[in-house]
């Protein structure tokens, strides 16, 4: 389910327009406040949730995790660490889930053009870009092109 914004709380501070990999949180110009333009095009991977500072960023949860007529709160406390899920039933009981943060912090991770440009060796390899360097790993393992195939049966 997408994220909704409640407007608010919210203080226009961008964050979430910065994170969201589908580029579908704007702020509005009239308002100055978040908004998911497409909600139908939202990965669900809740970035924008847990990088807003205000909580004003909710999502509908999943009827796996929470029934229908639920509400769900993520809460990102960088002074803890941790990333904590809180689900409201209907009949007004409440789960609490708390994470640790397992994110890197900002600007570690280079961008692909402060990398030098793939070999040629490298584009015929299985690995994506500045693997296992980026990893810290000596080696990932590959198939061999042998073991691809398949026999048809």
């Amino acid at each position: 389910m997408p994220t909704f914004v409640y407007m608010t709380r919210c203080d226009g501070c961008g964050h979430c327009v910065d994170i969201c990999p589908s580029d579908i949180m704007h702020i509005d110009k009239t308002y100055r406040r978040a908004l998911n333009i497409e909600p139908n095009m939202c990965w669900e991977c809740y970035s924008c949730v847990k990088a807003c500072p205000q909580f004003a960023i909710d999502c509908r949860g999943y009827a796996d995790f929470a029934p229908l007529g639920h509400s769900v709160r993520a809460r990102r406390e960088e002074e803890k660490g941790t990333i904590s899920w809180k689900i409201k039933f209907r009949d007004g009981r409440e789960k609490n889930f708390v994470s640790p943060i397992r994110t890197t912090p900002w600007g570690s991770i280079p961008s692909p053009t402060e990398l030098a440009p793939p070999t040629a060796e490298m584009l015929k390899s299985q690995h994506l870009a500045h693997e296992p360097d980026a990893l810290k790993v000596p080696a990932l393992p590959a198939l061999k092109p042998d073991q691809l195939k398949r026999e048809m049966v």
